[in-house]
Formats: structure tokens, sequence, C-alpha cells
């Protein structure tokens, strides 16, 4: 069943433009979505052919029909973007990454990824493999739950959740986690916003491996790109956005290991360049629109010498 998605893709007119000098070819869209990034870069430059990623079978059924205005500049494939290498051989024109979950994912409450909808805990991308958030949660020994939920930014509070959580095993609900997290944190934590939304994310990133995705796919995309084509990544997340600027700092860097005040001696050879320093984020405007933005940052990089 092909569900219909109110998407509206975050900095959209920012990737258009970004993606306007690269050559002619084909553009991988790595987490295509629901497909509004592909459709915005289709109807602006001609010379490009997409092809689009992603794990969520529904997402593709939905990108498909949004797309199938482009005929066969379109190719859309159901697989993560670790597979980047697999399905597409040559140079290419550019890579786009557009990180997270989607506003139609969280939107839809039996997919388990929002804390607000009561439903099982599952959120995995791929509903065809791989555990589910509630197998995490259920069976992650009191520290492994703890150090998770550290890396995401929960802090002194990462223990105390966790110790909650397996008191209150068996979880087998959205709210019931949401609600066991909620009565770990002190009052003020609460007053700041729902305690359960780093737990949340925490969980998801954790189920459907999306830093180690990160980390395999992104080089695998510079090292494919045609002299001239770009790379640009939106990310949600200080993890994500951290793993990408280390990544483009050695693609910059050629792997350089001098000391940053020194001459470089060690022969490395940068092959990139970063097309701004910096991330780029959202405007006001475009945030106000879908406060979902709010947490964008977009980084991009060039290729400018041959392999």
């Amino acid at each position: 069943m092909v569900h219909s998605f109110e998407h509206v893709p975050v900095l959209r007119d920012e990737v258009v433009a970004l993606f306007a000098p690269v050559p002619p070819g084909v553009l991988i869209d790595a987490t295509v979505g629901h497909g509004g990034h592909s459709e915005a870069l289709l109807a602006a430059h001609a010379g490009l052919q997409v092809i689009g990623l992603d794990r969520d079978a529904e997402a593709l059924a939905a990108a498909a029909e949004r797309l199938a205005p482009f005929g066969d500049r379109v190719t859309l494939v159901h697989a993560a973007f670790s597979a980047l290498a697999d399905v597409a051989s040559g140079p290419l024109s550019g890579v786009l990454f557009d990180l997270g979950v989607s506003s139609p994912q969280l939107d839809r409450a039996e997919r388990g990824f929002s804390y607000r909808a009561d439903a099982p805990i599952d959120m995995r991308m791929d509903l065809s493999m791989g555990k589910t958030a509630a197998q995490l949660v259920n069976e992650l020994p009191e520290g492994a739950l703890a150090e998770l939920f550290r890396e995401n930014g929960e802090g002194r509070l990462s223990g105390r959740i966790a110790r909650a959580i397996v008191r209150a095993r068996p979880l087998t609900s959205t709210i019931q986690l949401a609600d066991v997290v909620a009565s770990a944190v002190p009052a003020a934590v609460r007053r700041r916003g729902h305690p359960a939304k780093r737990v949340f994310q925490a969980l998801r990133i954790a189920v459907n491996d999306e830093l180690g995705e990160l980390a395999m796919a992104l080089p695998v995309a510079l090292e494919r790109l045609a002299v001239g084509g770009r790379c640009a990544v939106i990310s949600y997340h200080s993890g994500e956005d951290r793993l990408t600027k280390q990544i483009f700092t050695r693609a910059t860097t050629g792997g350089c290991t001098c000391p940053p005040a020194m001459p470089c001696v060690c022969g490395a050879v940068a092959q990139h360049q970063l097309v701004f320093r910096g991330a780029h984020r959202p405007s006001d405007e475009e945030v106000g629109n879908n406060r979902r933005a709010g947490s964008a940052r977009l980084r991009a990089i060039t290729r400018t010498v041959a392999p």
C-alpha cells in the first residue's frame, strides 16, 4: 500500500543550488525518502539522472509515485546507503545524504519512532530485517543501555534512565517506554522538553546502525565523485555532523598527519575541497514552517583532482 506523504525536504533550495555546477551524469540520492530532494534536483538540472536508495520500502513506493514523471532518469533501489558502491558504475556527478528519520516516519505511529504516540517499540527503517528497539530495551545489560544513552548526550542521567528501564522490563510500547524515562529524570529536566527525545533518538540510531552506515558510505561517495562532482550531507544529530566533518577533513587534507602549524612533509595529496566552511543551517523562515528542520546542518565538498 502506498501512503500519501506530506513531505517538504529540508534545505531544498540550498541543495538544488549546490548541485547546479556539477557535470552531467548520475547523482545518488543515498536517502531518497519520499523523493522531495530528487524531484527538485531533476526538475532544476536536466543533465542529471538520479539513483535513489532507501531502506524503507514504504518510502520507496511513495518516491516512485512522486518521481514517475521523470521516467528513466530515475532508478530506485531498496538498499541501505552502505550499498552505494554496488549500485552505479563510473564516476558520479553527485551524492546527497539526508540523514536521520523523516517526518512521515515519525508521523506513522505504528513505526514506533515517536514517543508521542502509542505503538510497538520498533524503530527499524527496514521492516524486513534487524533487531527492533524493543529487543535492545529488553535485552541489553544496564551498563550497555547507559552507555548508549550517554553517547547520545544524556550525560549524568544515563545511568538513572537505564536503571529505570531495567526495573520496568518487559517494555512493549512506546508510551510505556516514554513514561518510564520521564519518571527517571528530575522535574526540572521534564520542563525543558520531553525527556524521552534523546533516548528514542539513541535507540533509533543503534537499531539502524546509522553512524556505522555513514562511516562506511561517505568515504566511498567521496572516492566515486567525478572531478567537479559534489557530495552534500544534511545531518540532524551532533554525532552525524561530527563524523561528516571528520571524513571531510581527511578528504581535504589528503589524510595529512603533519602537525597543523608545520608544512606537509608526509606526501599527502588532497583531492577534495570544501564548498564552504562550516555548516549551513535552515533560515528562521524555514524552521518556522517546519520545526523539524531546526536541527539540520548542511556540509558540502567537491572533488578537485582526479584519482
